[in-house]
């Protein structure tokens, strides 16, 4: 039996669009309402080091709004650590943060970071909070993970995502086939597997056919796809493509 495809909505860029005037429209906060009303089953927020988005008022305000599960991203720092376990979201996802960036450019060295991500992980997990590590699809970070007692690791599609783009159909199978193996990989180890970044309507049905994934986490692209046909539609449509592919035996 094919496990059902969660789908976790990341609503950063409603708030940068906000953060682009200042005051308080459009609202994080009414994003979230709006993927609970239309079949999301997560809310995903990162919140920088440097605010460039969501704000430490909004993870508050997301949380008594909704009853979707909120997936804080955080870097791993003392700040955020405290932050996560003063707000209690049902997941902390750990990713790799860089000032400069414009969004998370690749998956966490966990194995590299191991001795740092240790404590954070810890404590998230003595608090309450899944623990969740954003990484490439790899044998060893996914070993890692497991090492560190990470109850979910999500797969960076990046690679995939950009190969189509570049119109290198080899490359991409090879990225799919290796996010396949992997998410194969992690449900043998005790690990739950979930997948994103750069993932779209176009992109999105080879993935969610992965039938060991448990979850997709979208944002930018439903993003701008509002703006064009509202967040109530985009976030169907991408609702739809994954059913169909789930429906489809769990095959690309």
């Amino acid at each position: 039996m094919i496990r059902p495809l969660r789908l976790g909505v990341n609503i950063d860029h409603v708030a940068t669009i906000r953060n682009a005037r200042g005051g308080d429209h459009p609202d994080p906060v009414r994003a979230a309402q709006i993927v609970a009303q239309v079949g999301g089953d997560g809310i995903t927020a990162h919140l920088r080091e440097d605010r460039r988005h969501i704000r430490d008022d909004d993870l508050k305000r997301i949380q008594a709004a909704t009853n979707l599960p909120l997936n804080l991203e955080m870097a791993a720092t003392e700040e955020m650590l405290a932050i996560a376990l003063a707000h209690k979201p049902h997941a902390a996802c750990i990713v790799p943060e860089k000032r400069e960036e414009r969004t998370t450019e690749g998956g966490l060295d966990a194995a590299g970071l191991h001795n740092q991500l240790a404590p954070i992980v810890w404590k998230l997990r003595d608090n309450g909070i899944r623990v969740s590590l954003f990484i490439e699809a790899s044998e060893r970070q996914l070993e890692t993970a497991q090492r560190l007692g990470a109850e979910v690791v999500e797969f960076h599609t990046g690679e995939y995502a950009h190969a189509g783009l570049d119109g290198d159909a080899e490359r991409e199978m090879r990225e799919l086939d290796r996010i396949a193996r992997m998410a194969a990989l992690a449900v043998d180890m005790g690990v739950e597997p979930h997948a994103g970044h750069g993932l779209t309507y176009e992109n999105v049905k080879p993935i969610a056919a992965i039938a060991q994934l448990a979850e997709l986490n979208i944002g930018h692209y439903l993003v701008g796809e509002a703006v064009f046909v509202g967040l109530e539609e985009a976030v169907r449509r991408m609702r739809t493509l994954m059913d169909e592919a789930r429906d489809q035996g769990g095959k690309p």
